[in-house]
């Protein structure tokens, strides 16, 4: 939405960001609630995220209202175009990546649950900085992180689900720093939820029946050529 919003529609990158968390939030609060009632979330994978995740989102939103980090245009539309970049690979390598947790949970099991909490709650803190700075990366990202942290234990339908959920607080969290800071369109956040509430509900409902591969691989070359555009603003 970030990317839209900047290339399409011509909104300020602060403003993008700042409503597109927002977007986020609302969005996600009714795919989580549908697979809320399936039972699909993993509480205590999700208090790992957010214990990482909560506490980096605030001190991001403390640096850019004291001017510690840069909010100028070209710097934030820089950081948006790394994020949509490392999405998008992240995405690309998302099978490869599930076969090396793999490899190491079966191979060296209690080496590697011992350092699965830590390795979640940095996973949550790198989610929290980059989400806040650019809104972008709580989806993807997360989803790539949690398939090599937890290659057994979460199924495709779990994962998405627990992810999804973890990014519900840390928008609104992020978000609302935002909005202290004024970066949040109230207008163009209702014409955008018109659309996207339904949509997102028609997803949860057909996640687990399209093509995910095909589908993912679609969306990392959409966001690749995104990037660059960016880049070359």
């Amino acid at each position: 939405m970030t990317p839209i919003l900047l290339l399409i529609f011509g909104v300020a990158p602060v403003t993008a960001i700042g409503t597109d968390l927002w977007f986020a939030a609302i969005t996600k609060m009714a795919a989580g609630k549908i697979h809320h009632s399936k039972g699909l979330i993993d509480w205590q994978v999700l208090r790992y995220l957010w214990a990482g995740s909560l506490p980096a989102s605030m001190v991001m939103i403390v640096f850019m209202y004291f001017g510690i980090v840069s909010v100028n245009v070209h710097f934030l539309k820089f950081l948006v175009a790394i994020a949509i970049l490392v999405t998008a690979i992240s995405l690309l390598m998302q099978k490869q990546l599930h076969a090396l947790g793999r490899f190491f949970r079966l191979h060296d099991a209690e080496k590697f649950k011992r350092w699965q909490p830590a390795l979640t709650v940095l996973a949550g803190v790198l989610l929290g900085s980059v989400v806040t700075l650019t809104s972008i990366g709580a989806g993807a990202i997360g989803v790539v992180i949690l398939t090599y942290l937890y290659p057994l234990r979460l199924t495709a339908s779990r994962l998405v689900a627990t992810d999804i959920v973890h990014a519900i607080p840390l928008a609104l969290f992020a978000g609302t720093g935002h909005l202290i800071i004024g970066n949040v369109d109230f207008v163009l956040l209702a014409w955008l939820l018109c659309g996207s509430i339904p949509g997102v509900v028609i997803g949860a409902i057909l996640s687990g029946k399209l093509p995910q591969h095909i589908l993912r691989t679609a969306i990392a070359l959409v966001l690749i050529a995104v990037a660059i555009k960016l880049l070359q603003i």
